[in-house]
């Protein structure tokens, strides 16, 4: 069965183009403060914009983890998820076993990016930024995000 949905928990606060979705990974029970701080440092590293982004993308698996649902409220972020299913069908260029044997799909960030991307315009989408992982001491769990573009006709 596919599922797909879209939350929107806040609306956003101002006119900044959003175009731009973060793809997201994470190990249950991590903290909302390491993925925060997961995007803070790909898009500070990739001298993008957060006011950008449009959203995060996730496998639906993880559509109620509380510390993803609670960022994206705080942030006025969307929150879309896919399945397993629709993720595969997704050529990204860091596909991963070990993801393929927990989840499914051999991307969740990735493949999730580039499908909300595309998603949202009802376009294609570039993957700006492979996946980046993260662990910090102090703070449990781990985090993978991706970031792709929307791209305009």
């Amino acid at each position: 069965m596919l599922t797909n949905s879209t939350t929107t928990l806040n609306e956003p606060d101002s006119n900044y183009p959003r175009n731009l979705w973060v793809g997201v990974g994470f190990k249950r029970g991590s903290a909302s403060q390491l993925i925060a701080i997961a995007i803070e440092e790909v898009f500070q590293k990739n001298l993008l914009d957060e006011r950008a982004i449009a959203g995060i993308a996730t496998i639906d698996t993880k559509a109620s983890d509380s510390a993803l649902v609670e960022l994206c409220y705080l942030r006025n972020w969307l929150l879309q998820t896919f399945s397993a299913e629709k993720l595969s069908t997704i050529t990204v260029p860091n596909p991963s076993a070990t993801i393929t044997r927990a989840t499914g799909t051999p991307s969740v960030a990735e493949a999730a990016a580039i499908l909300a991307a595309a998603k949202k315009g009802g376009l294609e989408a570039e993957l700006l930024v492979p996946k980046n992982i993260f662990r910090l001491s102090g703070l449990p769990g781990v985090v993978t995000v991706a970031v792709a573009e929307e791209l305009q006709p």
